[in-house]
């Protein structure tokens, strides 16, 4: 078995957008993968799993369809003939000379999940607010680390 995978940091200079403060040097970030993309037939939900990397907890994110589809059709590598939300995304940052660095689901609030992507421009860090819906795509559409907040990881760990 693997150790796990974990990681401490602290971006140097990055706000919370929740509360103007940085995270404290005891944030714990763990390294997830996605591990599995679930359809209902039923429902309009729809939901995906992350994996602790080199570990074995894992937790589901219930997200809608169009995120599913996307997400699906990035870990199977199919194309669009135009581009979709989450490519025009990808390629608008890339045209501004930004690169995604990691996205962070770092909160679970009223059975909500949340998330941040982290953007570098130059010597510029930028923590921007999203979806983990929306910020896992871009991740999987751009190879970037997926990490969750250990705090996260165990709120939402299912057996």
């Amino acid at each position: 078995m693997e150790p796990i995978a974990r990681s401490r940091f602290k971006p140097p200079g990055l706000t919370d957008p929740r509360g103007g403060k940085s995270n404290g040097p005891s944030m714990t970030l763990v390294e997830m993968e996605l591990a599995q993309v679930v359809y209902r037939d039923t429902s309009d939900h729809h939901y995906i799993f992350l994996k602790e990397k080199g570990g074995g907890r894992r937790f589901p994110i219930v997200i809608g369809t169009f995120e599913a589809s996307e997400i699906d059709r990035q870990v199977r590598e199919k194309g669009t003939p135009r581009p979709l939300t989450h490519e025009l995304l990808a390629r608008t940052l890339a045209a501004l000379g930004a690169n995604v660095e990691r996205i962070v689901v770092n909160d679970l609030r009223d059975q909500t999940f949340f998330a941040e992507v982290h953007v570098r421009r130059g010597g510029d860090a930028h923590r921007i607010d999203a979806r983990p819906s929306d910020a896992i795509a871009l991740a999987v559409r751009l190879h970037a680390p997926i990490f969750a907040e250990e705090a996260v990881i165990e709120s939402a760990t299912i057996p």
